[in-house]
Parts: structure tokens; C-alpha cells; sequence
């Protein structure tokens, strides 16, 4: 059913989504008279004649059912707030139509992608790519031209990467988008990152914390020194957890100073720095400069290497509160990384206040989600399913959903309080402690993940990759 709805990007962009819902029309084919659009109207002879004025081109008209009509609306347009009337093809403005396209769609990022005989614009919305649009080879060169600079970068140099931003301000938007470029086989690929600067939805209590496990965040965060590292893979929702702990943190009586990169969300009251490499502002000459700058609580963007976490587990150790983020598996893989990365068990041990992991799956939708029983060939091989687990809900797809099955995300935690049990553990390289976790009665990622599927908020298929680990 799904599949069948899906109507070529090509012809999508033909009209736009205000145009599809408001006069409840979609694209069937395009021929050399003009454009086919179906359509559930009873009125075909007035629809006809102002579809011909206002796209600009022959259309004809072949009546399809309402309920059809519905789901291939759904299936392939997604509502915005409107930017404009006119047709998507390609034009000066195109761009706009773009960036806004995606902010108002809730898209993280927007991928520009040059091949052989085309070139696609896919948005990236609930974790997952969609193409959305393709624009003309002959034209892609001036929309990556007109990218570079908005963003204030050198057009003329196409063979290495280059990183900038972009500040977008319109009636009812205002947002900053990072864009990074690299040079590919066919051109240059653009990925731009959608930067809200809307900080009224970052907040601990929406981000996904079992009660139990906000009152042990909670805990660690009023603790005046010491580290809290978040790990997890690129795109798990580090960073938004980071500017929730910091929003909280944020009093007039601290002094809470950031290296980022980039700056994802200003806050008011935190003093945000930007890293610099290129100018010799980097992470360790910034965070030693922090260390005379009088701080309470210091958050660093990522620990990448050995000599920032150094400083980093120094200056919690010389009384400061230090938040960073860490690419781990696990709460505890976070320990073995730090050995690793050569700093010693006992400055772990003596520093370390939490370790955090997490990641983040897509919610069902809960107009069209539906319950079945549990087939154990839909579990990793060798996994053991709860015995008091019997039924679970699947993604299907609705009007609702854009016929996905899911909508929105939520975040999936591993946290583990570093006790004075766990102290002893690290402080003697005793890293195989699966046995002292359980009896602690720790919740990991997979233990989160099934709570998530009893309760009918993800699917098994969503968490699968969470059950493995």
C-alpha cells in the first residue's frame, strides 16, 4: 500500500504542498500536452480553469476517490506554513522555497547531492532521509554558488571542504543553519544543519527520563565539581541534553562558560564560545583559558582526544562542575575509553560523578499504531524476551503519520551513577563488572528499549538495534 502511494520527486515538485491540499490535487504523469493531476473534485470545470492560470501550464483533470486522493496527499506532501504561491520549479527564490520548506517541515538537515544525470535535495525528518526535490544539473552550480555565499564562504574553491552559517530571518522564522561542503565526484555535496533558536522546548522533563532516572540526573547536577559525560553515536540527541542540563543550570549566582562547535542553540546568561581552529582557538588552549576565567560549570562541546580530556578531568578535579560529550556504546564503555585515551584510573575514579548514554528512536504513531502478539523471530537471535511480555504494537501508517507509521522521536537513557562501589572498580582497573551492575539494579539501553515497547510508545523494529547491545 505504502509503496504504491509514493509518486516520483520529479513530479512532486510540480505543485506545492498548499497548492496539493488547498485545491486537493496530486500529480499522476506528465505528458507533452501538460501535466495529468488526479483529484476528488466534483467541480472539474472551474478547477481546470484556474489550475491552468495559476500553474502556468496545460492540466488535465482524471477523478480518483476521496479516500485515494487522501492518502497519496498524505503519503507525499507534507503541510508548512506557506512561503509562497508559486509553482516549485526552479527560480531565483528557489532556495527560500527550500530552507523554509525544511524549517517549517521540522527537518534537522537538508542534504544537496550532485550525481551524473541529476541532482537531489533530500531532508532528513525523524532521523530518516526523504528526497524532496531535484534541481537542474545547469542550475546546481549556481544554487551551491548562492549557498557559499550566504554563508560566507570561498566560491572559487571547490577541492576541499569548507564549513560556514547562515542566518535566516523572515516574518515568522528565525533560525541559523550550518553548512558544511565537500567536494564529491560530480560537484560538491551540501549538507546544511538546521539551527533553532528556539529554546522553549529544551527542557529535562521532556527529553525522555524515567522519574527515577531525572532524580539521579538531578542529583548529579547539584553536585558543585566533578565530570557528567553523555555518550553516544552522531545524531543520538547528545547535544540537546547538554543544552537542557545547561538551561537548568543557568543561574545568576554561576558562572557557566561553553566550547562548542558549533553553537547550536544561545542561550541567555551562558557566555558561548565558538571554536576556531583555524585562528589557534581549539579546545585545549580555550579550555585552559577557561581555568582563569573564574568559572562554576564548564561545558565542552566533544572530548576528542587525550589532552582535552586531561584538562577537562583536571579542571573537574580542581572544583568545577564539568558537562561533556563522549562517542561510546555504553555508560560504562565511557570509563574504558578515558583509559585508553591515557588518563589515570584514579583521576577517573575520584572525578567521574556520571556516565550517560544514550539514543533516540522514532515514536508510533498513536492514531493508526496496532497491537499484536509477540513472534520472537522479530528479536535479535539469542535474545530473551520477558515472559510477562505477550503483545506489542506495530507502525501501520495514517493521514496523521504521512503514512510512516511513526511521529516524532523519543530518547532512550543509560544512566549510571558513579558509586563508591564503582569508585573501587575503576580505581583498580576492574572493568568486568556485569555482575556488581546487575546487583546494583541498573536499567540499560536494552532494559529502557522493552519498557518502551510494553508501553506501546516504539516499535520492535525501531528498538531492534537497541536490544543487541
Amino acid at each position: 500500500m505504502q509503496e504504491s502511494s509514493q509518486i516520483s520527486v520529479q513530479l512532486l515538485q510540480q505543485i506545492t504542498a498548499e497548492q496539493a491540499f488547498h485545491y486537493r490535487i496530486v500529480p499522476h504523469r506528465s505528458t507533452n500536452e501538460g501535466l495529468v493531476l488526479k483529484t476528488d473534485s466534483s467541480q472539474l470545470e472551474e478547477l481546470l480553469s484556474e489550475l491552468n492560470i495559476i500553474l502556468g501550464t496545460s492540466v488535465q483533470l482524471e477523478q480518483c476517490q476521496t479516500e485515494e486522493l487522501q492518502r497519496l496527499l498524505t503519503s507525499n506532501y507534507r503541510k508548512s506554513q506557506p512561503t509562497s504561491s508559486g509553482v516549485l520549479h526552479y527560480s531565483e527564490d528557489f532556495l527560500e522555497k527550500i530552507l523554509l520548506d525544511a524549517k517549517h517541515m521540522g527537518s534537522s538537515d537538508i542534504h544537496f547531492e550532485p550525481y551524473e544525470n541529476r541532482c537531489r535535495v533530500r531532508f532528513r525528518l525523524d532521523g530518516k532521509l526523504i528526497e524532496q526535490f531535484t534541481i537542474p544539473l545547469d542550475k546546481y552550480p549556481t544554487m551551491v554558488n548562492k549557498i557559499k555565499i550566504k554563508a560566507d564562504l570561498d566560491i572559487s574553491e571547490k577541492r576541499l571542504p569548507q564549513d560556514g552559517r547562515i542566518s535566516i530571518q523572515t516574518k515568522g522564522s528565525e533560525f541559523d543553519i550550518r553548512v558544511s561542503t565537500l567536494p564529491v565526484l560530480h560537484g560538491e555535496k551540501l549538507v546544511l544543519r538546521i539551527l533553532s533558536k528556539d529554546t522553549t522546548i529544551i527542557d529535562l522533563e521532556r527529553l525522555g527520563f524515567s522519574e527515577q532516572e531525572l532524580r539521579l540526573y538531578r542529583e548529579g547536577l547539584k553536585r558543585p565539581s566533578g565530570i557528567i559525560l553523555i555518550s553516544g553515536p552522531t545524531g543520538s540527541g547528545k547535544t540537546t541534553t547538554l543544552y537542557a542540563t545547561l538551561k537548568e543550570l543557568n543561574k545568576t549566582e554561576d558562572n557557566i562558560l561553553t566550547l562548542e562547535d558549533p553553537i547550536e542553540y544561545t542561550l541567555d546568561g551562558i557566555n558561548q564560545v565558538q571554536l576556531k581552529e583555524n585562528i589557534g582557538l581549539d579546545f585545549v588552549r580555550t579550555l585552559k583559558t577557561f581555568l582563569r576565567q573564574d568559572p562554576n560549570i564548564i561545558m565542552v562541546g566533544e572530548i576528542r582526544d587525550a589532552e582535552t580530556a586531561n584538562i577537562a578531568i583536571r579542571a573537574a578535579q580542581t572544583g568545577h562542575l564539568v558537562l561533556s560529550t563522549i562517542h561510546t556504546n555504553s555508560a560504562w564503555g565511557t570509563i574504558s575509553r578515558l583509559i585508553d585515551m591515557g588518563v589515570p584510573s584514579f583521576l577517573i575514579s575520584s572525578t567521574l560523578n556520571m556516565s550517560l548514554a544514550q539514543r533516540l528512536v522514532r515514536r508510533l504513531c498513536n492514531t493508526c499504531k496496532e497491537k499484536q502478539a509477540i513472534d520472537t523471530a522479530q528479536f535479535p537471535t539469542g535474545f530473551d524476551i520477558p515472559k510477562n511480555l505477550k503483545e506489542h504494537f506495530v507502525a501501520k501508517g495514517c493521514n496523521a503519520c504521512h503514512h510512516t507509521g511513526y511521529h516524532g522521536r523519543e530518547a532512550v537513557y543509560e544512566l549510571l551513577p558513579i558509586t563508591k562501589t564503582l569508585q573501587g572498580s575503576i580505581r583498580e582497573n576492574q572493568l568486568e563488572i556485569d555482575d556488581l551492575l546487575k546487583t546494583m539494579e541498573w536499567s540499560t539501553l536494552s532494559d529502557n528499549a522493552l519498557t518502551l515497547i510494553r508501553k506501546g510508545i516504539t516499535s520492535v523494529d525501531e528498538a531492534f538495534p537497541l536490544l543487541t547491545t
